[in-house]
């Protein structure tokens, strides 16, 4: 046999487009090369596959051996394609046949093309498969355009990968079992989701915060309505403490939004991810805007991305770069991101819930009922004018903390998250019946439709923004926060209480030092 061809796939972005792995073996001096323009993890591959089938009981060809990844022109990294090349040199090297898995190209029957398989996987030098990124990306892009083809993964990969409706998906944990599988000696058995392991994972509940009864409401109307919201106050008030239960309290992911979330883990490498749970990510303020947005030479995914369903809280949101935090102002409004290179472009999903917290002043006292704040009055606005107006139009909901009684720790504990949670997802219904969407994406097309109000609500909306002269983008925001508070009361039109609650979170910044 001189040639061998195996269907493999490649990553780009959340994409996995096909690559043929053709090998070919002709006399001449020993040699192995590799060539279609793979990275160096790809070329190592040579050494890899070398170990392992030695490390197997197989031989590695002496003879002028030739492996093409094509096409030519698509970048290919990682080391997923090792399991398919040691296949391409057993088979060009004639110890194994897979009459039963194989067929001759009608033009040339000394060529062997792996048929309805897809193969992926990296090896170790002794033989066994190491779990590969992005396997949920590469099961989805088969299911799309292959419907006949099954896919062939490390176990661990397989685990995941067989949740993908409509795909046949086989584990393996060593070379020595895929040829074992292929030459039809020991078959491997597809796995179905039913026979998956479930995995869970306690979130914080929100019975722990005692007090604050206007943060965790506007926590509730955040989940809600699927609303940004920055909350502000002095240290050790409880920002963070509300933050990391906002995942607690929002509505359980669809099979579709699992996938989803599920195929962006697997992309980034995530091994702890848990199918069916929110992300929750909390990049440091040190973070670059290549971490954030994503970026490099090869585009990776950036936290925003892979908070895609989920939560980005961003503390010390002042902290932050500039650059950094002007740039998640795009993929707010268009939840997703676009990686431009000279000679590609990329784009990553970015559909999240912004949650940020900061302090009132630089050093953090600002409003403390003992005064221990020495912060000069040009010192606080420059701290609070950091965020610039349109990062503040596009955030939704503003609280401020504080501890108002002493005695906070004889406070009865409040509801947990379950029984908001119940209360979130009561609401969210009625909201994706009539929109399709949640309240905070609620297109300006679909806005006039959606949010009716009364007369008295119109006249006073009417009458605060010529008071406060608010932005048009700020009107808007205020209008879909309101509509959410109509639907926490089960009203069909927004009403005065609703559209006050609303503008009860705009932001207060140095309102008393002007």
């Amino acid at each position: 046999m001189a040639l061998a061809v195996i269907m493999s796939r490649s990553l780009f972005g959340m994409d996995a487009p096909p690559v043929r792995v053709e090998t070919h073996l002709s006399s001449g001096l020993p040699s192995f090369t590799m060539v279609g323009l793979a990275d160096a993890e790809v070329r190592e591959s040579r050494e890899r596959v070398r170990a392992a089938l030695l490390s197997s009981g197989y031989e590695f060809p002496a003879g002028r051996l030739t492996v093409n990844l094509s096409p030519a022109d698509l970048p290919k990294e990682s080391g997923r394609f090792d399991l398919p090349i040691a296949l391409g040199v057993l088979l060009v090297s004639g110890q194994i046949e897979l009459p039963e898995l194989t067929r001759r190209a009608s033009n040339n029957p000394c060529v062997a093309v792996l048929s309805s398989l897809v193969v992926a996987g990296e090896l170790s030098l002794t033989g066994m498969l190491a779990p590969i990124n992005g396997a949920i990306a590469i099961a989805l892009a088969v299911a799309r355009s292959q419907a006949q083809a099954s896919l062939l993964l490390p176990y661990v990969n397989a685990q995941q990968a067989a949740r993908v409706p409509g795909l046949q998906v086989l584990g393996a944990h060593s070379l020595a079992e895929v040829v074992e599988h292929l030459t039809g000696r020991k078959f491997l058995e597809f796995l179905t989701p039913s026979l998956l392991p479930s995995s869970s994972q306690a979130m914080p509940c929100l019975s722990d915060v005692r007090g604050q009864l206007m943060a965790r409401r506007a926590l509730e109307v955040a989940a809600a309505g699927g609303h940004s919201l920055l909350f502000s106050g002095t240290p050790g008030v409880g920002k963070t403490m509300l933050a990391k239960r906002l995942v607690g309290i929002l509505p359980a992911l669809t099979p579709a939004e699992s996938l989803e979330v599920a195929s962006v883990a697997a992309f980034a490498g995530i091994r702890e991810h848990v199918w069916g749970q929110r992300p929750f990510r909390a990049p440091h303020h040190s973070a670059s805007m290549a971490a954030m947005l994503g970026g490099g030479s090869t585009p990776r995914a950036g936290e925003v991305t892979l908070a895609h369903r989920g939560v980005l809280f961003l503390d010390e949101f002042p902290e932050f770069e500039r650059r950094v935090r002007e740039g998640l102002r795009e993929p707010l409004e268009s939840l997703s991101v676009t990686i431009a290179r000279a000679k590609l472009k990329v784009d990553f999903p970015a559909d999240f819930q912004l949650l940020a917290a900061m302090n009132p002043c630089p050093c953090g006292w600002y409003g403390h009922t003992q005064g221990r704040c020495k912060c000069r009055v040009e010192q606080i606005l420059a701290y609070q004018q950091r965020l610039s107006g349109p990062v503040i139009d596009r955030i939704d909901l503003f609280v401020t903390l504080t501890v108002s009684d002493a005695h906070w720790l004889e406070l009865a504990p409040g509801e947990s998250s379950e029984t908001v949670r119940q209360r979130v997802e009561a609401v969210r219904k009625p909201q994706l019946q009539r929109q399709s969407t949640v309240n905070a994406r609620l297109s300006d097309k679909n806005l006039e439709s959606c949010c009716v109000m009364t007369a008295a609500a119109a006249k006073l909306l009417a009458s605060t923004i010529k008071m406060q002269h608010l932005s048009a983008r700020s009107i808007q925001r205020v209008r879909r926060v309101a509509r959410t508070c109509a639907d926490l009361s089960g009203a069909p039109q927004i009403d005065v209480p609703h559209l006050a609650e609303a503008f009860q979170y705009r932001p207060v910044f140095s309102a008393g030092l002007r």
